[in-house]
Parts: C-alpha cells; structure tokens; sequence
C-alpha cells in the first residue's frame, strides 16, 4: 500500500487524508499542532513546525510520495528531497515560485496571462490611486493587503504589512470574484472542475456558487486560462485560480498550489472531488471526472462568531434540509471569523441551493 505524505493539517488536510483512506491510501502527517483537524484522522503524526527542515526530511522517510496544504511549508527542505529523486508534488520550484506573490504575478505576466498591473513598492504611484499594498507571503483571508486611497495611506499600509516584503497592485474594479479549481498529472494530463463565483465579507470567502451564473463566454474564457495557468507549471496536483470578472474580460488574481476553499463544493456536488483528484494526481493514478453530479450547488464556510471552546450544536437540523451536508473540522477552539466548517446544499437550481444553504447557516452555531 502507498503512504501519502500530507505537510500541513488544517482542515485541507483533513478532506484529503478521507479521500486518500476512501482510495487505500494510508497517511503521515506533520504539523505543529497535534490535534489539529488533519492530525485527528492520520494513520501517523509527526508533530513540527512548517519550516523544520529535519522533520520534513523524517515525513519523507515514512512516506512513499509527499505533497502539502499549505504555502508555509519549507520549500527549500521540499526542493533538496526533490533533488535527490524523491517525489514531491506539486514541485517545490512550482511552490517557490507562487508563494512570493511578485514572482507570481511576474510570472504569469511572463506567460501572457491577463493579470492587474503591479509594481514595486517605490514605483506604486505609477498605477494610480487606488492601489493595493500587498505582502509577498503569507497573506490569507484579506491578512496582508492594505489599500492605499492617497499618498497620506501609504505610512498607515506599511505599518500594517509590519515590514514584510511587499508588492503593489492596481484596485481591479470588478463584476465579480471567480474561482476555477483545476488539476494536472506529472505527464501534463489536466482536468478542470466548474467555474464558480465566490461571494466575500471581509475579505474572507462567505459563499461559492456553482456553476458561476456568468456568460458562457465568460466560463470558457476562465476555462481556458486555467489550461494556459497548469501547462505552465510542473508537478501533479490541485491548483486554485482566483480570477476577477471585469466586463467582457477575465483577469487571473492569484493562484494556490492545493485544494482550497473554493472547490469544497465538490464532495458533495461533483463525481469526482478536489481531494480524491488530488490524492490520484500525486500518486500517479489515472484522473476522475470533475463534472458536476447535480444541477446546482452552493457552499457556505461556516465561521466562529465568537472566542472560546467550540460546540457545534443543530447540525441533525440543518442536515434534515433535502441536499444539505455540514462539515465540522474538528477544532477545539473557536474565534471570530475563523474557518470552523462549511455547508454545501444541492439543488435543480442555484436560487434554490443558496436558499437551502443559508437556511442550513442559521440553524448551525459553534
């Protein structure tokens, strides 16, 4: 039997280590937490920080492939495993690379994908006011963006960034927030799941539509940069794309290296999920069928609303809904607006998914 490496035991890591035992797959873990949601369902731990190069080295000698599930992972200590021959996925030049956001953006420009101008720091007031003060790493979840509305801004974004390397982007003035989970093998074969749009509040991922209710010229302009995004990269694995809806346009935001938020929609609404297309690619397994199963469907995360112990409560209620499915991720402790679950709801229409969905939201606490 194969032991998939997992760096990383968020609740990503969690939805792959079930899709990996669904495919006979055991598991080794390593995080800095020992309870943490993923740590909960591997079949071995090794309890370390991200960066520690000698524990990643020790998850590989347990493993007979590795991959992670998150970007704070030490991609040098990845890159020396790699150069000894010893498979990791996606590549660790590939997660070098998109970690830092400017050699992201650098890169995709490069490529000839349409992406927001962007500057350096000193050469921001090029790109017109407003723009946005980004960190190169590091940020999630709005952390580590600051807009800058006039020049009196800039000392109150930089302090922000508390001195982190940092990048400037032009404020993309969008119709709407796309997201396209897409996957490829080693050899380059890809598969691509629906485009969706995903609905923010506070610059954290509320909700996400699926299919995206856009033009079908808009889905196959995004479809194709998703082909044009993977066949750039190296290494097997699930990419994100976040994308922005400008007009007639599409521009790419940015890219993640691993199954993400924006394709949970998938477990329930797709024939084959982000997570098992994951496992698959990294273990050189043929890929599913990301297509959808079902009409319509609508993810909502489920966030902490207040600061304590966690305690789920209505679940039973909210999945008595027709098409509804709540998942908890197992952590201890809840905070306000920290990722503690998420709801899919499926339907024949997107009106009546996001219906069911919200119901389902106001009938769970935790």
């Amino acid at each position: 039997m194969k032991t998939i490496g997992i760096a990383g035991g968020g609740q990503l890591g969690r939805m792959l280590t079930d899709a990996a035992h669904a495919l006979g797959f055991k598991v080794v873990m390593m995080d800095p937490t020992p309870n943490a949601p993923g740590m909960q369902m591997a079949d071995e731990r090794i309890v370390a920080a991200y960066g520690d190069a000698n524990a990643t080295k020790r998850l590989a000698e347990k493993c007979d492939v590795l991959t992670f599930e998150i970007e704070s992972v030490n991609a040098d200590a990845l890159e020396e495993l790699s150069h000894n021959g010893f498979p990791v996925h996606p590549t660790p030049r590939t997660l070098a690379m998109i970690k830092d956001k400017l050699y992201q953006k650098q890169f995709l420009s490069s490529h000839g994908i349409p992406v927001a101008p962007f500057a350096l720091p000193e050469e921001a007031e090029t790109l017109g006011y407003p723009y946005v003060l980004k960190a190169r790493s590091g940020g999630f979840d709005g952390r580590g963006n600051a807009l800058v509305n006039s020049p009196e801004d800039i000392a109150d974004a930089v302090a922000k960034l508390r001195g982190a390397p940092a990048y400037a982007e032009g404020f993309v003035h969008f119709d709407k927030e796309l997201a396209i989970v897409a996957v490829r093998t080693a050899e380059g074969d890809i598969k691509i799941f629906p485009l969706v749009e995903t609905i923010h509040k506070n610059h954290i991922c509320h909700m996400v539509l699926a299919p995206a209710p856009v033009s079908t010229e808009i889905a196959q302009r995004a479809r194709d940069l998703a082909e044009i995004v993977l066949a750039s990269f190296e290494g097997a694995g699930v990419f994100a794309i976040e994308m922005f809806n400008v007009g007639s346009e599409v521009l790419v935001n940015e890219i993640a290296p691993r199954v993400h938020n924006s394709g949970h929609f998938s477990i329930e609404a797709c024939h084959t999920s982000q997570f098992e297309e994951h496992i698959r690619a990294v273990a050189g397994m043929p890929l599913g069928d990301p297509s959808m199963k079902v009409p319509a469907a609508v993810m909502i995360n489920i966030l902490g609303e207040r600061d304590g112990q966690a305690m789920p409560d209505g679940i039973e209620d909210a999945e008595k809904l027709p098409g509804v499915k709540v998942h908890i991720y197992g952590k201890t402790d809840t905070r306000k607006e920290r990722k503690m679950g998420h709801i899919t709801a499926t339907a024949d229409t997107l009106d009546d998914a996001r219906s069911l969905a919200e119901h389902a939201r106001s009938l769970v606490s935790i």
